[in-house]
């Protein structure tokens, strides 16, 4: 495949997300997804679409948390809408790690060295509990170099809570709507949540803000 085709199909990509963009929205496919609710096999395999599609559009991962819960139940929904939450993850995550290229700009360098002064793992898994954007966690990652294995298994654990929120909303509806996802966001559970994921990056960010300042100190002695 030659630079121009590529380049076609990439343009082609994005025109078609634009379009699904402008003429879909959460509430909309909420609403769909509540038609297939009845038919459980049917109703997973969309939703694996739809997370796979989802960062392209910037819909909430809650989405489908949420919709995991309404079709499945708290036991089983909470299972699926973390491998859901995982799945869609992945994309902003390999782009930003394709991206990066070979480059070593200085925020590539600054995010490598707080991972690797974090762990790969307790940076994923810590700053999905922070109420941030998912797919901007997982760019950072990505850009950060972070290994698959422990980006897939700090994001599972970091997205529990969330699923567990979205979960606990869908088993309890009798139907989906825009509203379902407004229901999630409860300023106490965020606020506890980021609680822990501030603990778990306190430590690292202390010593990765030290680590700098030594070095800094040390580049203008010798420079003197």
């Amino acid at each position: 495949m030659n630079r121009r085709t590529r380049l076609a199909l990439g343009v082609g990509t994005l025109l078609v997300v634009a379009v699904a963009a402008l003429l879909t929205s959460p509430a909309a496919v909420l609403e769909r997804l509540s038609w297939l609710a009845a038919n459980p096999l049917l109703f997973a395999a969309v939703l694996l679409g739809v997370s796979v599609v989802r960062p392209f559009l910037a819909w909430p991962t809650t989405l489908l948390a949420v919709a995991a819960g309404y079709g499945f139940g708290l036991v089983g929904g909470t299972a699926f809408a973390l491998l859901l939450m995982t799945v869609t993850a992945l994309p902003p995550f390999l782009l930003a790690r394709r991206a990066r290229g070979s480059g070593a700009g200085r925020l590539t360098a600054a995010s490598e060295g707080f991972v690797r002064r974090t762990g790969d793992f307790r940076s994923v898994a810590a700053s999905r509990f922070l109420p941030a954007p998912s797919d901007v966690v997982s760019v950072a990652a990505g850009v950060a170099n972070v290994a698959v294995g422990p980006f897939l298994l700090g994001t599972a654990v970091g997205e529990l809570p969330w699923a567990v929120a979205g979960v606990l909303v869908g088993s309890s509806l009798d139907g989906l709507s825009a509203g379902s996802l407004a229901a999630v966001v409860d300023t106490r559970l965020v606020l506890a949540i980021a609680v822990l994921g501030v603990l778990g990056l306190a430590g690292p960010v202390y010593r990765h803000v030290v680590a700098d300042g030594a070095g800094d100190g040390d580049s203008a002695s010798q420079r003197l």
